[in-house]
């Protein structure tokens, strides 16, 4: 049974910092990319910022670009999220989410797992 475990999320103000990690279990993800969303009250689930498991290779929304920065640590199967200089139109409930390899991983469609989510709130 897959399990994706996000921790993290909380209050902040803006400029400030967290880290969000996801603690993923259940089967081996060597071929699958996992992926940070997030999702604000009533707008749509989007792509924040994903990584290959396997080769580290790493991609982001042009909203986060320069603040966030997705890692893995293979030892812990765990994916984190650090972001950095928060600003209040970051806040949204933040998920995990696990995509095979060779589908588009910047769409919501492509992803077969998903944690609960944690929310972050940027507070101005």
């Amino acid at each position: 049974q897959v399990q994706l475990v996000e921790s993290g999320g909380g209050l902040v103000q803006a400029g400030g910092s967290l880290r969000l990690s996801c603690a993923a279990s259940g089967r081996t993800f060597g071929s699958y990319v996992m992926g940070w969303f997030r999702q604000a009250p009533g707008k749509e689930r989007e792509f924040a910022a994903g990584i290959t498991w396997s080769s580290g290779s790493t991609a982001y929304a042009d909203s986060v670009k320069g603040r966030f920065t997705i890692s893995r640590d293979n030892a812990k199967n765990t994916v984190y999220l650090q972001m950095n200089n928060l600003k209040p139109e970051d806040t949204a409930n933040y998920y995990c989410a696990a995509a095979p390899a060779y589908r588009n991983y910047y769409y919501v469609a492509s992803y077969d797992y998903w944690g609960q989510g944690t929310q972050v709130t940027v507070s101005s």
